[in-house]
């Protein structure tokens, strides 16, 4: 445990130590004209997750230099019988552990939206809106931790504050997920390898939204609590959520990154099993949580076995999933098939159409017009 505390401490300090990096850089060293509400939403949401880890780090960090003390020098932090409190340290922990979610998820948001803008060749739709949705959804992440201590015996007022706190980030979620809608809606669509992992997201992100607000509400929570209702949820906003933006960043910027194309019907064959086979291992855990499946035991009893195999199909089928994009991966690197300067321009759709808002020097009116040729 001692070296655990070790381990945490030396990855707090090089990530804090990296989001001071981030912050400084986006603030002082962008390019001549490129005000903070012309940056790309990627770096918007490079920035807002500097500040989220520059701001949640250092509380885990005493939370655990704390757990230190008590171990190994007498101090009761956290130790009832010296006068300490075993919730502060859990306080302590959540005061991290939520926003370091938003941690997690935010730098999708923004890979996400150069996609989507991409190959729907549009300017994202709402770009101030979706840039200060971020922002909305840091500095709410803050103040909403206990919802995950609903059961420890809270007051009621505390309760019903931090069940309105919950909601009200769904508002800001809200916008970005209905402005990618609005930027797809009319656009000249490609159902890419990353379009779709893209749209994989948005779809597996909202359903892991909504059973969110749903374990909001402290009534409902005490019963969910630390059931399988809980698995399902934080596994469609991070494991199908944060992961498929990860992959259609992967196959994004992959051309770019490596100077060789990757197999299109791999990366889809990737896509389909793993969206297929995903979707099959966490919905049923949604009806085992509401059955009353606990987390954290190694066994189960035989009323939960039928959801369980399924479950276990979907993770067989995720598996066979990965081996499909290892396998692309090592045909792109072996085909050496090289990819163009701009591997996702076609016709019109050149550099401009994956900024998120016209850059300074163009007007709406100067931009590449889309023919009817175009979009044949």
């Amino acid at each position: 445990m001692d070296f655990a505390i070790l381990s945490l401490h030396l990855a707090g300090a090089s990530s804090i130590l990296g989001a001071i990096n981030f912050i400084t850089t986006i603030f002082n060293m962008r390019a001549p004209g490129m005000t903070l509400h012309k940056m790309p939403l990627f770096v918007w949401s490079v920035l807002v997750t500097a500040f989220l880890l520059l701001l949640s780090l250092p509380v885990l960090a005493g939370a655990i230099t704390m757990l230190l003390t008590d171990r190994n020098f007498g101090t009761t932090f956290f130790a009832a019988q010296g006068g300490g409190d075993p919730l502060l340290y859990q306080h302590l922990f959540w005061f991290f552990g939520h926003p370091e979610v938003y941690i997690l998820i935010l730098p999708g948001f923004g890979m996400v939206s150069h996609i989507v803008s991409t190959f729907s060749r549009k300017p994202v739709f709402g770009y101030l809106g979706m840039a200060y949705a971020m922002v909305a959804i840091g500095l709410v992440g803050f103040v909403v931790w206990a919802h995950h201590m609903y059961t420890s015996g809270m007051g009621v007022d505390a309760q019903a504050y931090f069940i309105f706190a919950t909601m009200v980030i769904a508002v800001p979620t809200g916008v970005k997920i209905f402005s990618w809608i609005a930027t797809m809606w009319g656009g000249s669509i490609r159902f890419t390898t990353p379009m779709l992992w893209a749209l994989g997201f948005i779809f597996l992100f909202t359903v892991g939204g909504v059973t969110g607000v749903v374990l909001a509400n402290a009534g409902i929570d005490r019963a969910l609590h630390d059931t399988y209702y809980v698995v399902a949820h934080f596994h469609y906003v991070l494991s199908l959520g944060a992961v498929f933006a990860i992959f259609a960043g992967w196959y994004y910027w992959f051309p770019k990154m490596s100077g060789y194309n990757y197999s299109e019907a791999w990366g889809k064959a990737h896509f389909w099993i793993t969206f297929v086979g995903a979707n099959v291992l966490f919905f049923p855990q949604h009806f085992l949580g509401l059955a009353g499946m606990p987390r954290r035991y190694a066994d189960y009893p035989d009323a939960f076995a039928g959801w369980n195999k399924i479950s276990s199909f979907g993770s067989y089928m995720t598996a066979v999933g990965t081996i499909v994009f290892i396998i692309g991966v090592i045909l792109a690197f072996s085909r050496k098939e090289r990819a163009a300067a701009n591997p996702w321009g076609e016709g019109a759709t050149t550099l401009e159409w994956t900024l998120p808002s016209p850059p300074a020097f163009h007007s709406y009116e100067t931009l590449p017009k889309i023919t009817a040729a175009d979009h044949h």
